[in-house]
């Protein structure tokens, strides 16, 4: 690693004469300046690419790309830089941001993964993320398209992640995942969208497919008795964390696998954890019959527009041993401070516990003198300008 004096030499070269930079290509080595330039914006690692052939070396070693974010808007939208398509060989994870609304933006992250595409075998990670609003009347084919270009070439890849990303994705995407990356580690799907396109049926496919996978993102109604049955299969690799969104008209409508499919499966993996994250389509019926005793729900969000104080409840009573982070979307009312303070003396193990409406100072008592654990924690007493930043403890 690079000394903290070295860094600064090199950050004060780059507001001095191209003469200065020259020098200090020729007496820092090559190690130290990849790792400096590992950390530089796109655009920059560009310009050190054209300072001297010292630089240049150094900015295009595989140090530098290995781990790579690229964003789709000032830095990319108009210019590729020469020399990216050499890199894109030493690219290991690729984290790529975008604006669909915006078509130079949009453009350049089709461009860029259709370049990935063609020279992927080395791509081990890929994170999509999406920011501001998705075009009107737009699913997103021509991204997800170049999506399943990459997967059709990077047969080792590990780990994908399309949560940040607001198309409907659908079956044909999961099952090119499934036989072009037998490799996958992880998958997450479980964005935020209004229709779920992925059937419980590509989800059996993808798990015969991918006997690696450890992680899984996904809608409740891409879940079924069959899908935990396949993950509680014997010759299944260990199987780590499985994470659910319930929020679309399909998840409303699905009915959860029954609990002996849980228990089954928790036997299976006893390491698994479960994140839960229940948006306000649900009706309280549904949350009900969602929160089942042996799901091993480490993480749970809730954001419902009914009730709330009901599932932190049952939350309380059901998860006690797993749980290890709760969120919580709701009114400030008598009620939800008395379900809080219950889950505080029942949920010793709580890690985080995040509540985005105003409590009484009991309840921030209840959770600092009961969960010995926590670390970090939204409990404000009195209203804040937003955003609401949590209180870290050590």
């Amino acid at each position: 690693m690079p000394s903290f004096e070295q860094v600064v030499t090199i950050a004060e070269a780059l507001d001095h004469p191209r003469h200065t930079m020259v020098e200090l290509g020729e007496n820092l080595p090559e190690e130290v300046l990849a790792l400096v330039f590992s950390l530089l914006p796109l655009r920059d690692r560009a310009a050190a690419a054209g300072v001297c052939k010292a630089w240049a070396t150094a900015a295009t070693s595989s140090v530098v790309w290995h781990n790579t974010s690229i964003s789709c808007d000032c830095e990319l939208e108009s210019m590729l830089p020469p020399h990216l398509s050499t890199c894109l060989d030493h690219v290991h994870n690729l984290r790529l941001e975008c604006e669909p609304s915006c078509k130079r933006s949009r453009q350049a992250a089709i461009e860029l993964l259709t370049m990935m595409a063609g020279r992927a075998p080395g791509l081990r990670g890929l994170r999509l993320e999406c920011r501001g609003e998705k075009p009107l009347f737009d699913a997103g084919r021509d991204i997800l398209g170049a999506v399943s270009a990459v997967c059709r070439t990077a047969s080792k890849l590990s780990h994908l992640d399309l949560r940040r990303l607001p198309f409907t994705l659908d079956d044909a995407l999961v099952l090119q995942a499934a036989h072009g990356c037998p490799e996958l580690r992880s998958l997450f799907l479980d964005n935020h969208t209004l229709v779920n396109g992925v059937q419980p049926g590509s989800v059996l496919e993808l798990l015969k497919a991918c006997p690696h996978l450890r992680a899984l993102g996904l809608h409740l109604s891409s879940v079924s008795r069959a899908v935990l049955e396949a993950l509680a299969a014997p010759d299944r690799a260990p199987f780590e964390l499985l994470a659910l969104r319930c929020a679309c008209p399909e998840d409303a409508r699905a009915s959860p696998p029954p609990d002996e499919a849980w228990a089954a499966l928790r036997c299976r993996h006893p390491e698994l954890a479960v994140e839960l994250e229940l948006e306000p389509a649900l009706s309280e019926d549904n949350v009900t019959r969602i929160l089942q005793p042996a799901v091993p729900v480490a993480v749970l969000r809730l954001n419902l527009s009914g009730d709330t104080v009901g599932p932190v409840r049952i939350a309380a009573r059901h998860y006690a041993a797993t749980l290890r982070t709760l969120e919580v979307r709701a009114s400030r009312s008598r009620e939800l401070d008395a379900a809080l303070e219950e889950l505080a003396a029942c949920c010793a193990g709580l890690r985080e516990i995040h509540c985005f409406c105003v409590v009484r100072a009991s309840v921030l008592d209840a959770f600092r003198e009961r969960c010995p654990r926590l670390r970090s924690y939204t409990l404000k007493l009195k209203r804040e300008p937003h955003p609401w930043r949590p209180t870290l403890l050590r």
